[in-house]
């Protein structure tokens, strides 16, 4: 305790250090206080340049995000053109229909690489998820309530639907 006491009285003995002591620890804590203000702003201004580059990134994104789909596709186009552009006679119409054979396996190759599928439709139980029923019709060809017959094929990317086929499905003969 007496410690104590003699620190207090060489404090108050001599209110000059005392001052000084207390000027110099405040004089520190503004500088740390201003070193972590200009932490603060730094860090804030590098999260609003991080939010804006986040921002353009998602919208070229969606914005371009077909780009190698589109650049792929248009192989299949140009090859359409051209068989379009082709004069067909009865000499040349198989070689033609070879072609468009070729391009339409082009195109569903090119759909394949880009993780589009085909769901098979015909003859298999009717699902509402995957297709649409336009009719129903009365067969034996197989079993009621599976698809007779298929006018858009149904299509998925990756895992998710992207289009239902439309169908009819089979109803028991009456």
């Amino acid at each position: 305790m007496s410690e104590e006491n003699n620190s207090q009285n060489s404090n108050s003995a001599n209110p000059e250090t005392a001052a000084a002591n207390g000027s110099s620890e405040i004089q520190k804590l503004q500088e740390q206080a201003e070193k972590f203000k200009n932490d603060f702003l730094y860090l804030r201004a590098e999260f609003e340049n991080y939010k804006r580059n986040a921002i353009k990134e998602r919208s070229d994104l969606v914005k371009y995000g077909g780009e190698r789909f589109i650049r792929d596709l248009l192989e299949v186009v140009d090859n359409f053109e051209r068989a379009l552009q082709t004069n067909v006679t009865a000499e040349n119409f198989a070689t033609f229909r070879q072609g468009v054979d070729m391009t339409a396996q082009e195109l569903k190759s090119l759909l394949q690489r880009h993780s589009v599928q085909e769901i098979p439709a015909q003859g298999v139980p009717f699902d509402p998820n995957i297709h649409e029923a336009l009719s129903s019709e009365a067969t034996e060809q197989v079993a009621p309530g599976h698809v007779v017959r298929v006018f858009k094929k149904p299509y998925k990317l990756h895992d998710k639907v992207i289009r239902t086929g439309q169908v009819v499905v089979a109803k028991k003969p009456e």
